[in-house]
Formats: C-alpha cells, structure tokens, sequence
C-alpha cells in the first residue's frame, strides 16, 4: 500500500504534482484583454508573479508575461500601486 500511487481527477498526475494552468486548461493564447485571468498572476504590488509561485510552464510563463506587458501598456492594469507615506 505503501507504493500506491494516488491518482487527481484528471487520472493523469499525482495528486501533489502542480500543474500549468493554461495547459490543463489547453489555452493556446492568453489575452491581454482578459484581465480575470491577468489578475491572478500579479501580486499585491503588481509585480508578475514568479513560475515557482503562480505554477505556470516556462512557454506559458513567458506568453503571460508579454500580455501582462501589453496590458500595462494599454493602461488596463497598473505598473505599480498607490500608496500613503507616513
């Protein structure tokens, strides 16, 4: 039992194997327009997050980051957060 391997859902991956959002999902574009999806990879000071922490593959990671970019750009998301000095 103790070398039993225990399956996700999906019946293709261990449970504990972190998988691509965007491959899972097989998304082959990322849209800078979309920006539910943007959102969730851009941390607190609106700095994109890095591939250990967002658990995104290197293509994919590399795809975000441009339309992230592009999205800056656009002015539909941030460079950087307003803050309160003092």
């Amino acid at each position: 039992m103790a070398n039993a391997i225990i399956f996700s859902t999906n019946q293709k991956h261990p449970v504990g194997k972190r998988r691509c959002t965007f491959c899972t999902n097989q998304m082959e574009h990322i849209d800078y327009k979309d920006l539910r999806t943007l959102r969730f990879f851009i941390d607190g000071f609106k700095r994109i997050k890095a591939r250990y922490y967002s658990g995104v593959c290197m293509r994919h990671q590399k795809t975000l980051s441009a339309a992230i970019k592009l999205a800056r750009e656009m002015a539909l998301v941030p460079f950087v957060t307003m803050y309160k000095k003092g």
